[in-house]
């Protein structure tokens, strides 16, 4: 799994002209899902996103997670993250899972931080969607499970 995590200070989804997910401050979180996932990319990710210390405490220091500040996620689908440019002038997808696989490990870690309790929007899968951040800092990072687990 590859995500791309950008603090924000609110975050939305619209999906023809509707708004379909929408967050405060917290984490919009970019995902794609690879061929290769399994359920313990989910677990890595999931753990990794809600502890992510990068909110500022009373220091000005990059030492809060989600957690500790009841920060709100928007995890929106993106399957271009696995998209290879080193080859010619168009992205290779190769390496994205296939949508039932992608659908199925996205919805996981959406209701696993759900369960932990943190409010957790989505986008809708597979839908053209129009994604706004008001992206705080701006701080943005990048979690690859591949690399890690």
């Amino acid at each position: 799994m590859r995500a791309v995590i950008q603090r924000v200070k609110s975050g939305s989804v619209t999906v023809d002209d509707k708004i379909v997910g929408r967050i405060a401050a917290g984490f919009v979180v970019l995902l794609g899902v690879s061929g290769k996932d399994t359920t313990e990319d989910v677990s890595y990710m999931a753990d990794k996103i809600l502890n992510l210390r990068i909110f500022e405490d009373e220091n000005g220091k990059m030492n809060l997670s989600l957690l500790d500040i009841n920060g709100e996620l928007l995890i929106v689908s993106q399957f271009t993250l696995y998209g290879d440019c080193r080859k010619g002038r168009r992205p290779n997808f190769m390496s994205a899972a296939g949508p039932e696989k992608a659908e199925e490990l996205y919805n996981e870690l959406v209701e696993k931080c759900r369960e932990i309790g943190i409010k957790t929007e989505t986008g809708t899968f597979q839908a053209y969607m129009n994604v706004n951040i008001e992206n705080d800092g701006p701080v943005t990072v990048i979690l690859d499970s591949e690399k890690l687990i």
